[in-house]
C-alpha cells in the first residue's frame, strides 16, 4: 500500500494545478496497471467535513490540528518487496509538492 502524505493539507491548490496533478497522477497510475501491479488505485480523502476521535471520547474537528501532515489518499499496489514498491512511489506526482512523502506499508491480513 503506498499512502499519500501531504505536508500542508489544508493548503488550497488552484484548480489549474489541481487538474495537472489529476492529469499527471491518471498517467502514473495507467503504468503501473499496465504491468499489473495496480491492485486497487484507492481513493482520495477528502479534508471537508472530518473528525478526530482520540481517547477519552474527545472529538475535533478535521484533521489538522495540532499535526504538521495529512494523509491524502492510498493506492494499493502488488510488488514482491517493499523496495520494489518504494520504487513506484519514486514516479508519483505526489512528490512534486515540497514536504511530500509517500509511505510505503504492507498489508496484514489476519486469519481467523
Amino acid at each position: 500500500m503506498l499512502i499519500f502524505r501531504h505536508e500542508d493539507g489544508g493548503k488550497a491548490a488552484s484548480p489549474k494545478q489541481i487538474q495537472q496533478w489529476m492529469t499527471m497522477t491518471k498517467k502514473w497510475l495507467d503504468e503501473i496497471a499496465t504491468k499489473e501491479q495496480l491492485v486497487s488505485p484507492g481513493n482520495g480523502l477528502s479534508f471537508d467535513d472530518a473528525r478526530v476521535v482520540g481517547h477519552g471520547n474527545t472529538v475535533t474537528n478535521g484533521p489538522f490540528g495540532d499535526i504538521k501532515e495529512t494523509i491524502g489518499g492510498y493506492i494499493v499496489v502488488k510488488a514482491q518487496s517493499a523496495d520494489e514498491a518504494a520504487e513506484l512511489a519514486k514516479k508519483s506526482p505526489v512528490l512534486l509538492a515540497p514536504g511530500n512523502t509517500i509511505e510505503v506499508r504492507k498489508i496484514a491480513y489476519y486469519k481467523e
